[in-house]
């Protein structure tokens, strides 16, 4: 006779139902405790220490030792490999058998010369299946090999995640057995616990809690665990709870497995390819014993790293992709930062991504995929348009410290007006592990509810990898369809923004940039990092720049495709989001410091190598090749060098009357008044110029009278200096700040009254817990100008070509600073070159210009063009961004006047009220207790300017600053006759890069990207001087618009631009003369 049904006291039956799937309590008597039958030690467990990370090749020839269950080994970054072997028991026939692990080392198996499956106590993978069902004829006896990185899922920090490592830490093998796995208590275990999740989710108030709570005391009264004979009927309880179904409206979400892998942050690069076999590895085992079960993987870097290291399990990779269940995403490179990497620099993450995953699994990418990044530059939606992206997932806004942002699925429109389509999974996570909370909140949380009725759920252990497990894939098929749950669908990213996108006559637009309110101190955290990117962007543009003239002007010039997509791909993969932002400990920031230091050293050869194409056979006497990168007129001031390593200076104007790219030349040994243009030009599409000079004098370019003013110079009495080259005058007071910078033709003071600029100021910038990445509102209150002693102000250069002071400041007991102002001939700034021997801790430098102009709005250069952002903090939108980022030049203008802060190699900003800050350097000690510690170099410069800063060409003075006139050696005779490439009529146009094209049959075409800079519709002639025999426009990815020919006139091409709008011609070159 059936019990009668009794009053149930919900806390008590809750609890009960906890305590009889719990693994701490009562563990002897209930059903987790049965989870594990028979078991037995392995037979023989040996094993090897080394350094080295080792192919498995290499490592079973090694001399293993006899090893056992509590051994230690390590220390930090070692590998310890262990050879296992196996007897299976006779009497386990029939039953499934698994190697149980346990380690606080990650570990990969091998099996049979392949990795099989990667073994993590964090990522909850503590077995390997050895067989699904032991067999009559199976073997019994088996050797396997696991490789035990020393180190965890999320690095070796020592104290805390984020703490620096500690190199001496040791790990421990705790497990090693093989066990009889029970898989119906596992599914009865999966029930009970999706079931209580469903009560606690629901709560007091709803009937379906109740339900499930009262299925799941029910599941316990007749399920004993010690007799599995009573394990069906508990689970047709359960069956027929999750067999009832929700209605037609209900919510839907498509679950998609996810194992975010950082390609390096607090562990070095080469683990991240051990953490990408030992994910994928056991993702592919998923995917065998789960045909619906689809992975969604991103980085084209990592695939590469596995193609090289793992050839097998590449290829299995690819089979499953083939099946639809591995999904290559996101179209880059790496999964880049989204505001520090140049607009070139970010073209070039989706052409060398979307040409990898073309080529090697047969379709590029349609969703850009970037969860983890700190801000989403307002020019992203062109740059995926261009690529052949109209979908974009991402998630790190849900971290934002001040406002919640308004949706998880609508339009986002850039800078120039494209549109993309934009999920964030309403969970706010992309490390989901398939529970009934996680699902309800993914419901709850979405803030487009009414508008959209589909969200992703990205399931599986990230950052250190890791990935799904089965337990995962078990919860979510059984929520598939139950009443008072969304529903569950195991679903691709293609599936998620289809159904998006059908349904999306709703959904809201956002205009402008993705800001990340929270991580604003990676602008300038680890500034060598900084640098280095800035600079090795600038070294590729000029090399492939070179090198594409000397391709269009040599039959017998090879251009150098494979070298320089080499050196793109360093600096792309430096270009990851906790690499080029500083937040990685500092094994990665030195990796970081050589790979920028092959790009420099290979790029230079490139140079040379181009210079040396350029100038063969040509008449005359060796010398110099002086080149002008960039696609306009400039008259600049040059050391160029004398005999015995001396320099001099000397005044070098760039060819012809418009914006150009040449090479010039000079031969003549004597000196003489400069000539109208270069003895010898070649313009190019960025506007190189080039002149050689002889025997040490500078040739052909000399200040004549009618030249530009002289700089002059004056010390007075008190100590203070003032430059005025007739165009700026500058005055600093004894101590090196600014009192007073005049625009002479206007006599516009430019600094505000009473105030100085140059003010180097102090912030203690203690974080709430990121320390590398965050910098607080508060430290904003702790501001501490850096005052100096009067008297050190010194004059430098004396006038000529260039005026000069310098000084010294003490920043603090540890910390010194010297400093050069300059001022040069014909130069619209002032510049300021810094150097600063830095040793605190969790202190802050900036410098500060309090100007005379007035306006609610600064400007910041971004790729490809600017924004404005507001200068006051009336809302909370405005305050949380008291902290932002910029590219070369930021500028605060009024109406008729302004004043333009550059810079050569910083990106952290802000201008408040009128006082425009420029961030310099951080110190903070974690992840890298040595981030920033040491001498640093770099440059700002100060131009006021009349009218706006497109008119008083600011865009075009910053990229002069950090793209400074080249001087080559020309081991064979320079050209003897002036030559330009290009030029644009138009200021507003900016002609950004000159390379071969990817895919060129004969490698004679040459691509070009322009950008409107000004905000403005513009329409352009493109003067070209090559021998081009097509021009079509194309895409970011090269490819030609079937309707894109251009019309070749008097050597002219007519251009059309929108505001920001890149565009990309593809010339055809005519075949070299033979």
């Amino acid at each position: 006779m059936a019990a009668a049904p009794a009053l149930k006291h919900w806390r008590t039956t809750l609890e009960r139902v906890e305590k009889f799937v719990s693994p701490l309590y009562f563990t002897d008597c209930n059903l987790r405790g049965r989870l594990f039958g028979a078991s037995c030690p392995v037979a023989v467990l040996s094993s090897f220490l080394t350094p080295e990370r080792l192919p498995y090749q290499e490592a079973v020839q090694r001399d293993f030792r006899p090893a056992q269950v509590g051994d230690s080994f390590g220390p930090t970054w070692w590998t310890c490999w262990f050879r296992v072997e196996l007897t299976i028991p006779e009497a386990w026939v029939g039953q499934e058998v698994h190697l149980c692990w346990e380690s606080d080392g990650e570990g990969l198996v091998w099996r049979d010369g392949e990795p099989v499956q990667g073994l993590t106590k964090e990522g909850e993978k503590t077995s390997y299946v050895l067989t699904d069902r032991l067999g009559e004829r199976d073997p019994r006896s088996l050797t396997l090999y696991v490789e035990v990185a020393c180190n965890g899922l999320l690095g070796a920090g020592k104290g805390s995640m984020i703490a620096a490592p500690d190199p001496e830490k040791m790990f421990q093998l705790s497990r090693a057995e093989l066990a009889v796995f029970h898989r119906d208590v596992h599914m009865l275990l999966v029930d009970l616990e999706l079931l209580l999740g469903i009560a606690k989710g629901l709560g007091k108030d709803n009937q379906r809690s109740f339900q499930a709570l009262y299925t799941a005391n029910q599941m316990v009264n007749v399920c004993d665990p010690a007799q599995p004979e009573t394990f069906p009927v508990a689970q047709a309880l359960a069956s027929r709870f999750f067999g009832q179904h929700g209605g037609e409206s209900q919510h839907t979400i498509h679950a998609t497995g996810h194992c975010h892998i950082d390609t390096a942050w607090l562990w070095p690069f080469k683990e991240t390819v051990r953490k990408c076999a030992r994910s994928w590895v056991t993702a592919l085992q998923l995917m065998e014993r789960n045909p619906e079960f689809i992975f969604a993987c991103s980085q084209a870097q990592q695939l590469e790293w596995v193609k090289s290291r793992y050839p097998g399990l590449y290829s299995r990779i690819q089979e499953f992709a083939c099946r639809g269940q591995f999904v290559p995403v996101g179209g880059t490179w790496v999964e880049m930062d989204g505001n520090l990497p140049s607009g070139e620099a970010m073209v070039r993450q989706f052409l060398q991504g979307q040409n990898f995953f073309l080529q090697e699994f047969g379709k590029m990418c349609s969703e850009f995929w970037l969860p983890d990044t700190f801000g989403y530059s307002a020019q992203l939606p062109q740059i995926m348009h261009g690529c052949g992206i109209r979908r974009f997932l991402t998630q790190k806004l849900s971290w934002n410290l001040v406002n919640s942002f308004p949706h998880h699925t609508f339009f986002w429109e850039g800078l120039d007006g494209s549109r993309v389509l934009v999920h964030f999974p309403p969970g706010d996570s992309y490390g989901m592990q398939g529970s009934v909370e996680e699902v309800l909140k993914t419901v709850a949380n979405n803030r487009d509810k009414g508008r959209a009725n589909h969200s992703a759920f990205l399931f599986g252990f990230g950052d250190g990898g890791g990935g799904p497990t089965q337990t995962m894939l078990d919860r979510l098929k059984r929520l598939s369809n139950t009443d008072g749950l969304p529903r569950v669908q195991l679903s691709s990213p293609r599936q998620l923004f289809s159904a998006l996108e059908s349904d999306s006559e709703q959904l809201c637009t956002w205009v402008g940039e993705l800001f990340l309110e929270l991580h604003n101190g990676t602008y300038t955290t680890h500034a060598q990092i900084k640098k280095g990117n800035r600079e090795c962007e600038r070294i590729l543009h000029d090399v492939e720049l070179l090198s594409s003239l000397a391709l269009a002007r040599s039959a017998q010039f090879l251009y150098p495709a494979a070298q320089l997509q080499h050196l793109w791909r360093l600096l792309l993969l430096n270009q990851f989001h906790d690499v080029v932002t500083g937040s990685c400990i500092q094994m990665v920031a030195e990796e970081a410091m050589c790979h920028y230091e092959d790009i420099r050293s290979h790029g230079n050869t490139l140079l040379s190598a181009a210079a040396a194409a350029l100038c063969a056979g040509e008449p005359g006497p060796e010398g110099l090749l002086i080149v002008n990168t960039l696609p306009w007129k400039r008259i600049e001031v040059m050391a160029l060098p004398k005999p015995g390593g001396a320099h001099s200076l000397g005044l070098t104007p760039s060819p012809g009357d418009s914006a150009q790219h040449g090479l010039c030349s000079c031969s003549s040994p004597h000196l003489t008044a400069a000539p109208a243009a270069p003895a010898a030009c070649v313009r190019s599409a960025r506007g190189e110029s080039c002149m050689p000079w002889g025997a040490g004098t500078v040739l052909g370019y000399f200040l004549t009278t009618e030249g530009p003013e002289l700089p002059c110079l004056e010390q007075v009495t008190d100590g203070s200096v003032t430059l005025d080259n007739g165009i700026i005058r500058v005055k600093l007071d004894p101590t090196g700040r600014l009192t007073s910078l005049v625009l002479v033709a206007s006599g516009r003071e430019a600094i505000a009254e009473g105030a100085v600029g140059n003010q180097f100021v102090l912030f203690d910038d203690v974080p709430l817990y990121w320390d590398a990445w965050d910098v607080m509102d508060y430290h904003l209150e702790t501001r501490k100008p850096v005052l100096g002693q009067a008297g050190t102000l010194a004059v430098g250069t004396e006038g000529g070509l260039r005026g000069s002071a310098w000084f010294l400041l003490q920043i603090s007991p540890n910390s010194r600073l010297s400093q050069e102002v300059v001022l040069d001939v014909g130069c619209p700034y002032v510049r300021f070159h810094t150097e600063v021997h830095w040793h605190e801790a969790h202190k802050f430098l900036k410098v500060e210009f309090p100007a005379r102009v007035r306006s609610s709005q600064a400007t910041y250069e971004i790729q490809f063009g600017h924004l404005q952002r507001p200068t006051h903090y009336n809302t909370s939108w405005d305050w949380a961004r008291f902290e932002v980022w910029a590219h070369r030049w930021m500028d605060l203008s009024e109406h008729g006047f302004g004043l333009a802060l550059l810079n050569d190699c910083k990106y952290g900003a802000s201008v408040r009220g009128s006082i425009l800050s420029l961030s310099l350097l951080r110190a903070p000690k974690a992840p890298d207790a040595t981030a920033d510690t040491g001498r640093h170099e770099f440059t700002y410069a100060l131009m006021p300017h009349k009218g706006s800063f497109q008119d008083a060409g600011v865009i075009q003075a910053a990229y002069s600053l950090n793209f400074p006139l080249l001087a080559l050696p020309a081991p064979s005779p320079a050209p003897a006759t002036s030559w330009s490439a290009f030029s644009v009529s138009s200021p507003a146009v900016v002609l950004e890069t000159v390379k071969q094209a990817e895919s060129s049959p004969q490698r004679r075409s040459l691509v070009l990207r322009l950008y409107e800079a000004h905000g403005s519709h513009v329409d352009c002639w493109l003067h070209l001087s090559l021998p081009v025999q097509e021009a079509i426009l194309c895409d970011l990815l090269e490819r030609p618009d079937p309707a894109g020919h251009l019309t070749l006139r008097d050597n002219r091409l007519k251009l059309t631009f929108s505001p920001f709008q890149v565009l990309s011609l593809l010339l055809v070159l005519q075949p070299p003369p033979h």
